[in-house]
């Protein structure tokens, strides 16, 4: 099952700033554009419904989970630990052909 696109301009910037990548990583990681990205987090704009399901994939890969409203508000949290993001991020580095896993 596909996951919902309702996220939030806060919560982009939020789930940017857990996985710990810059706004330039995020556009490369989902292909929208630097620009968007930031009028979106500053509430400028809103992105195109495609563009926002790139942007919520690509940092649910990096180990974003979004929280949707449930009575406490919305929220993003880490999938993993912080020293495991940055395990995981560094493994992705690394360089090389890809190869199958199960990370």
């Amino acid at each position: 099952m596909p996951a919902p696109i309702d996220i939030t301009g806060p919560q982009c910037r939020a789930a940017r700033a857990l996985v710990q990548w810059s706004l330039e990583e995020v556009s490369r990681r989902s292909g929208v554009s630097v620009a968007v990205i930031a009028d979106f987090e500053s509430r400028r704009a809103a992105p195109a419904v495609e563009a926002l399901r790139r942007l919520r994939e690509a940092l649910e890969e990096g180990g974003a989970v979004f929280i949707p409203e449930n009575g406490g508000g919305l929220g993003v949290r880490l999938k993993y630990s912080r020293r495991d993001a940055r395990a995981v991020n560094k493994w992705e580095a690394e360089g090389g052909r890809a190869g199958e896993d199960d990370v």
